[in-house]
């Protein structure tokens, strides 16, 4: 199973930043790893690596094996997370920009973000009656949404 890495988030405004703190880090700034960070920051929400390789947001194409070695890289640094949605790959995003969570349709595959303030009962229920934090930002509430619950 895929870990998340413990690494703080951290947050870049724009891609001169995110450069930035890469070096801060001590990686180097290569082109592949300059190229995913474009895509980063073109893409209009989470991307699957493969997306990412392919140019994702219009950003030139690369390897996708140098993809998956520097977002593993950035995710370590805490510059980029991952989150699963449902049954397919994993997605890919700049840190920060992921939502809280996020609720998946088993059936049709809708999903909706959702913020800590919506998800604070559920988090609340979980601790009273396990004794656990729970945490949504990894992997989604998976269930029926409501044109799927009709349905059913």
């Amino acid at each position: 199973m895929t870990q998340t890495h413990p690494a703080p988030v951290v947050v870049a405004s724009d891609l001169n930043e995110a450069i930035t703190l890469v070096r801060e880090q001590g990686l180097r700034i290569s082109l592949a790893r300059r190229l995913l960070l474009e895509a980063l920051f073109a893409a209009d929400g989470p991307q699957t690596a493969d997306e990412l390789a392919a140019g994702a947001g219009g950003a030139a194409a690369a390897d996708p094996a140098s993809v998956y070695r520097n977002l593993e890289r950035l995710e370590a640094i805490g510059l980029v997370r991952h989150v699963h949605l449902g049954h397919g790959p994993g997605l890919y995003a700049l840190a920060g920009s992921l939502a809280d969570g996020y609720v998946v349709c088993d059936a049709c595959g809708k999903r909706k973000a959702a913020t800590s303030k919506q998800l604070e009962h559920v988090r609340s229920t979980v601790r009273e009656e396990f004794g656990y934090e729970a945490a949504f930002s990894h992997f989604p509430i998976v269930g029926l949404c409501p044109d799927c619950a009709k349905s059913a």
